[in-house]
């Protein structure tokens, strides 16, 4: 079945005449600054007389806008995805279509009430400006266009019974309705997705352990600060601020403190919940039988990614101290081109939010087709890794002892001893627990490693997508006997590391990986010790 778009000499598309509705409005916001200076200006100059300057600044705005779809063209070949823009300097943005690794789908509140959608094309690069965005497209064309790009390859077999084949977009200029259209055979059964993982509301009882609450009550704290101070006013002259500080003073410290620590969690608990919610609700995790992950969620704005599973070369199994305390877990996909982002979401790799820790095994093992790598009981380090991390953790609590004890000296409280002290169980309960996460195995293919104590994370690696290795020692660990072994692959964090591990082990695991990849450095004369006692 052909497919329009796709040939030699595809015609250029055009973006919805619908988002002439969305980009005025966002313009207009981004330069309401501006125009109301422009305002100002007016009345202050010539006596009132250029009145006309805020108008024509809001009449400049959406000129703009319609320009710019006036001016935005794309299509996609067989062989790139292109994308020109521009009136007085025209230019054109290509990417081989073979180059893209993910497709974003988003729609904001104003975009879903207008039947639109925003297509990012991501290509694999982590440098700014490197994918396409399309925005806006009719939701059909965006559904259409994410099934153009991730599979091609069912296009190209269409022939073949039991396939499915998409049509594109017409042409411009095309005698069609203009909706994109899938086209199925007689066997449709196969192009049912397969659904791995939908959002529990009950979920949302993690979302007070997340640090979404915490960052947003402190972005909350310093835009008002800010605000205040732009406008010159102190907290203390708004009326509900300053009766709640009349209430506490009235009230003694230690009631004081206690409701405040009252108030302090329940407004970051309900911010957390409300991120959480915005974030996830409607969150679905779908495989389409073509080979590709689609990930669905958002409450106001709708985000859809679609991940290509041959990119796809493990998982991340994500347990911060706070989730662990709960039993609950995050999962984000290493996939070639991906590269996890800062923040709560996990962003385009995130493939399920903070949920039930079981959940998360049991979708990780549907994800990589195998539970051996999700379940598999990981090798210790021994005795010297044990040994590093207490050393570590109780010279950090004596630095502490010490530099209490010279405040002491110097006039402060004696009282600021009881916290230093306690430095110590708490370092020793902190190495032990950075010691029990500590570990790594190999199983089904897949190199698994696990560090980390306040944000323990469990690495699952394909071994095929290792395209090297990293062995490093530094002075304390020659002396102890061990070695940090970086696993590098094009995909994810792009680096992959085995902490602190016996030397001997460490190149008997990068052996075993990859076959013959380090047989060289390994000395006939310096057998293998045993591995240690399993997790």
């Amino acid at each position: 079945m052909s497919v329009p778009g796709v040939g030699q000499n595809p015609s250029w598309r055009r973006l919805s005449a619908r988002m002439l509705l969305v980009h005025p409005v966002r313009e207009l916001g981004q330069f309401l600054p501006a125009l109301v200076g422009l305002v100002l200006a007016g009345r202050a100059m010539g006596n009132g007389q250029l009145w006309w300057l805020g108008p024509l600044g809001v009449v400049g705005v959406i000129t703009l806008s319609v320009l710019r779809w006036v001016t935005t063209r794309y299509r996609i070949t067989s062989e790139q995805v292109q994308l020109r823009t521009g009136l007085l300097q025209r230019k054109t943005i290509s990417t081989p279509a073979d180059r893209v690794r993910s497709v974003h789908v988003t729609a904001s509140a104003l975009h879903r009430l207008l039947g639109l959608a925003k297509v990012e094309i991501g290509t694999g690069s982590h440098e700014a400006g490197s994918g396409l965005s399309l925005d806006s497209l009719r939701v059909v064309e965006a559904a259409g266009l994410r099934a153009e790009l991730l599979h091609r390859s069912a296009v190209a077999s269409s022939d073949t019974p039991g396939t499915v084949a998409f049509r594109a977009a017409p042409a411009a200029g095309a005698a069609t309705s203009g909706e994109h259209e899938i086209a199925l055979d007689h066997d449709t059964a196969l192009d049912h997705d397969t659904e791995l993982a939908r959002m529990d509301p009950r979920w949302v009882r993690f979302a007070p352990f997340t640090m979404s609450g915490v960052l947003g009550a402190v972005a909350i704290f310093g835009i008002g600060s800010r605000l205040f101070d732009q406008l010159g006013v102190s907290a203390g002259d708004v009326g509900p601020i300053r009766g709640g500080l009349s209430y506490f003073e009235r009230n003694p410290i230690w009631l004081d403190v206690i409701q405040g620590v009252a108030v302090l969690v329940v407004f970051v608990t309900v911010l957390s919940i409300g991120g959480y919610a915005l974030s996830y609700w409607g969150f679905r995790l779908t495989r389409h039988p073509h080979g590709s992950l689609h990930i669905t969620r958002g409450l106001l704005t709708t985000r859809a990614t679609s991940i290509e599973e041959r990119r796809l070369r493990g998982v991340e199994l994500a347990e911060p101290l706070l989730l662990r305390a709960v039993h609950a877990a995050r999962l984000s996909g290493i996939a070639t081109g991906l590269k996890p982002r800062a923040g709560a979401d996990g962003g385009s790799s995130m493939l399920l939010p903070p949920a039930p820790r079981a959940v998360a095994h049991e979708l990780a093992a549907q994800i990589l087709r195998d539970p051996a790598p999700v379940d598999v009981a990981l090798i210790a380090h021994g005795p010297a890794a044990r040994r590093r991390r207490f050393t570590r953790a109780l010279l950090a609590a004596l630095v502490l002892i010490l530099a209490a004890g010279v405040a002491i000296s110097s006039g402060v409280s004696q009282w600021l001893v009881l916290p230093a002290v306690l430095t110590v169980p708490a370092a020793a309960m902190l190495a032990a627990d950075r010691y029990h996460s500590l570990g790594h195995a190999i199983a089904g293919g897949y190199l698994v490693t696990r560090a980390g104590s306040l944000y323990r994370r469990r690495d699952v690696l394909e071994c095929d997508g290792i395209i090297g290795w990293n062995v490093r020692q530094s002075f304390f660990q020659r002396r102890a006997g061990l070695a940090t072994l970086t696993a590098t692959t094009a995909a994810g964090r792009q680096r992959y590391a085995v902490s602190d591990v016996p030397l001997s082990l460490a190149m008997s695991l990068a052996s075993r990986a990859l076959p013959g990849l380090v047989d060289d450095f390994l000395l006939p004369d310096n057998p293998v010790r045993e591995p240690f006692d399993s997790d």
